[in-house]
């Protein structure tokens, strides 16, 4: 399957707009999610599925969460070494990492046995990764059984919206085409999507949440494929039907964007 490259566009935005502003704000913003899902994450298990760039895994090891990270690729356990100086009061500390797909079995085995014990980690934390994976569902499910009774699963995911399906397509194009034309595509919808997201929101673009940066996050955009997409009622029966409580959902803040999720395993 044709994958964009996370890893490399994490590994340049790391190197070339990761400022001590950035960082700062990811590790409030982090900060302020968990407080909205009432979570203490100080000397509890967290796992961080597809980290990137490491802000939120190592904002998590910084409060003093035993944290763990799961990443398809193995860039991004690159970064997050490199990253590491950034946070030095973790610098030392061992971030047990698993390079391995959330769909794929021994991963999902070798981060069992990374948990305290086998009824999981109580905090399973996984932003705006599991609808790249190309099987959503299955991705959602691996990720869920990681979460142990009265745990806490922290999900974002992309919101179904009528032009799910011209995204998917475009993002398609995007993986196939060679690397001149990506720079085309990316140069194309830089504009379309900055006017678009400022009509929308009605606040400048370029200001972003988490420590991101506008120009990165329209290459993850656009080329983000595979790409899945769910209604926030899909998300939360699917999950409820799987003994899970809805505590939080909060609407993108883009027809397109990622609607955000705190469940509580009841089980």
């Amino acid at each position: 399957m044709r994958q964009f490259d996370f890893g490399e566009n994490w590994s340049d935005f790391s190197a070339h707009a990761l400022t001590p502003d950035r960082i700062r704000q990811a590790r409030e913003d982090f900060a302020g999610f968990m407080a909205r899902g009432s979570a203490d994450i100080s000397r509890r298990s967290f796992l961080d599925i597809g980290f990137g760039q490491g802000l939120s895994l190592l904002s998590a090891a910084s409060a003093g969460a035993k944290a763990v990270g799961c990443d398809i690729n193995p860039k991004c356990a690159q970064v997050l070494e490199r990253n590491r100086s950034q946070f030095p009061e973790v610098a030392a500390r061992a971030i047990p990492v698993v390079v391995g797909s959330i769909l794929d079995s021994t991963t999902v085995e070798a981060l069992k046995k990374l948990a305290p014990d086998e009824s999981g980690y109580e905090i399973v934390h996984s932003w705006g990764v599991l609808h790249h994976t190309g099987r959503m569902w299955q991705a959602i499910d691996n990720a869920a059984s990681l979460v142990r009774p009265g745990g806490m699963l922290f999900l974002a995911l992309y919101n179904r919206h009528w032009t799910s399906p011209a995204w998917t397509a475009i993002k398609l194009c995007y993986v196939r085409a060679p690397a001149w034309l990506q720079r085309v595509i990316v140069a194309v919808f830089y504009p379309m999507i900055l006017a678009a997201k400022w009509a929308v929101t009605g606040r400048n673009p370029m200001i972003m949440d988490r420590g991101m940066d506008f120009y990165y996050n329209v290459v993850d955009w656009v080329g983000g494929y595979p790409y899945e997409y769910a209604s926030r009622a899909e998300v939360t029966r699917y999950l409820v039907g799987r003994k899970f409580a809805l505590r939080i959902s909060a609407p993108a803040g883009v027809p397109t964007g990622c609607n955000e999720y705190v469940f509580v395993r009841l089980e």
